[in-house]
């Protein structure tokens, strides 16, 4: 990790933003968020804290936000290695399942396929979030994506069921 010369909180950022080194990865970093975004879920879930995944949503949203706003100061705007931004999208996908349901394999396997066509395709109004300053542009376009996939697996629970 290429840290030297950071101070403590823009270390901090870095790890926030890349989620944890994921970001680093060579190949599709944000596919790797997205499944980070995966096993916090399945991870709460397991633990029988879903009713708190709505808490985890916001403390993401919130870390990441000002994560991806510092390291932006040094790897430019949108910088590939910010997946936080897929792990906050990944995770609203799940969002409303939390607490209330648990999802099934094959749910959350279309969660993360949804998840990941809308963040890639980015439908509108998704593109133009990513011009929003201060990363909030970089978290926004990604939380559109999230709650599109939630809206349509929402909709395929209700009209197949679970």
């Amino acid at each position: 990790m290429e840290t030297k010369g950071f101070g403590f909180s823009d270390r901090i950022a870095i790890a926030v933003a890349t989620g944890a080194g994921a970001g680093y990865i060579p190949r599709a970093p944000g596919t790797a968020g997205a499944i980070e975004g995966v096993l916090i879920y399945l991870v709460m879930e397991g633990l029988h804290l879903g009713a708190y995944f709505p808490h985890a949503i916001l403390f993401f949203l919130i870390i990441g936000t000002w994560s991806a706003y510092r390291v932006e100061l040094f790897w430019g705007e949108d910088s590939q290695r910010i997946v936080v931004d897929e792990i906050v999208g990944q995770m609203i996908a799940f969002g409303l399942a939390a607490g209330r349901y648990s999802l099934t394999s094959l749910y959350v396997f279309v969660g993360f396929v949804l998840f990941r066509v809308f963040d890639i395709f980015k439908p509108f109004p998704l593109r133009q979030l990513e011009k929003l300053k201060w990363g909030i542009g970089v978290i926004a376009d990604d939380v559109g994506a999230g709650v599109y996939a939630l809206v349509v697996l929402t909709l395929i629970r209700h009209f197949i069921g679970s």
